[in-house]
């Protein structure tokens, strides 16, 4: 995989590439101060994976990204900053993932690890012919389930056999380490009491997946396990596909992107919470965050501002403070008239936000309330 590194940090330069250098697969291709300079070389070369700060001198990262995307070109972005509050930002313009300095290895490993995972596996399916009939479908959002090929649901053999799938397929058919998964998945177990429960637990996942036809397709050796997800469709990665797919969402594929959201269901694995997968849970809420909210504003060009409104109040209990969900649902009432129902909303947000934060809505929101309010009540 050939990466580029974009920071106006020559610190941050010598960090990434040590840490980068740990990594099987990687191949660094360039390493720049500023954007002008990567753009300038992607002219004549080709790139992956891209890791770019967003606070940079002459142009931030945010603005390359944009461009970059507007050309239509399909590197995978990672935004590597010291500011939180660009995260759903990064999200808006398909980002891969979003990392907070200082970088730790194991962090950046697993970023990496997932791109190398999808690279092979898009190779891997270049050229194949869609398998007949109906497959085993793996359901990640919300939920950890497998259901067969009819649709049954699959009783897994302990939590362990579930967590362990969990974990294997957001490595999309990598090899994963023994030592990692025992790390992760029984932490704090004597080493040899781990090994066992790990040998014990992968044969419980590989018997259930030979009773629902995916015989095979968990592989194993001395030191590492992958599974092979050729016979399975899987939630979380047609989710993902399809959001970057749609980066934008016009007439021409709004039903597919109503479609698309109806998969997310919650979070990713629901309430299992397994402390491995945190910072996924956190990345594809965000990306879900992103994409809804272009949905909601495309439903309300469209017209359709009750289902919009349904979109936007489901966003809203993921999470209550996010100012341009806020900001959107307030228009949305208000193209209804339903100025009580704004109010509400204001008034609500504006005690959350002093609540838990201590703070006061921003400029910006006060300032389109007040507009909002001052044109329903002229149409009184």
């Amino acid at each position: 995989m050939k990466v580029m590194i974009v920071d106006d940090e020559k610190a941050m330069h010598l960090i990434m590439k040590r840490m980068l250098a740990k990594i099987d697969g990687v191949e660094i291709v360039g390493s720049f101060a500023d954007t002008a300079s990567a753009e300038a070389f992607l002219k004549n070369a080709a790139a992956d994976l891209i890791f770019i700060d967003i606070n940079m001198p002459k142009e931030s990262g945010m603005a390359f990204a944009q461009r970059l995307r507007e050309s239509g070109r399909e590197i995978k972005l990672v935004f590597v900053t010291s500011h939180t509050e660009f995260a759903l930002a990064a999200f808006d313009v398909y980002a891969f993932d979003f990392m907070v300095k200082p970088v730790v290895q194991e962090r950046l490993q697993h970023t990496v690890r997932r791109a190398l995972a999808e690279e092979t596996a898009g190779k891997g399916s270049e050229g194949r012919p869609e398998l007949p009939g109906p497959r085993v479908q793996i359901n990640c959002l919300g939920r950890m389930e497998i259901r067969g090929a009819q649709r049954e649901l699959v009783k897994w053999k302990s939590s362990k056999s579930a967590e362990l799938c969990a974990y294997l397929v957001l490595y999309r058919g990598s090899l994963v380490s023994r030592a990692r998964l025992i790390e992760d998945i029984f932490v704090g177990m004597p080493r040899k009491n781990a090994e066992v429960y790990l040998n014990t637990t992968a044969y419980q996942l590989r018997k259930l997946l030979e009773a629902i036809g995916m015989k095979g397709s968990l592989h194993s050796d001395a030191n590492h396990y992958a599974l092979n997800l050729t016979l399975a469709e899987v939630d979380i990665h047609r989710f993902e596909e399809g959001c970057r797919e749609m980066a934008v969402i016009d007439a021409l594929n709004l039903d597919r992107a109503i479609e698309l959201e109806r998969t997310y269901i919650g979070q990713l694995f629901g309430d299992l919470a397994y402390p491995w997968a945190w910072s996924e849970v956190e990345r594809i809420s965000q990306l879900y965050a992103s994409f809804a909210r272009r949905l909601g504003q495309a439903l309300l060009e469209r017209g359709d501002t009750q289902v919009a409104i349904r979109l936007l109040a489901k966003l809203m209990a993921y999470n209550e403070l996010d100012e341009d969900t806020v900001m959107l649902y307030m228009k949305a009432l208000a193209s209804q008239h339903n100025r009580d129902a704004m109010v509400r909303l204001f008034m609500k947000y504006s005690d959350m936000l002093e609540e838990e934060l201590g703070v006061r809505p921003s400029a910006e929101v006060t300032k389109l309330y007040g507009q909002l309010l001052t044109q329903l009540e002229a149409a009184e």
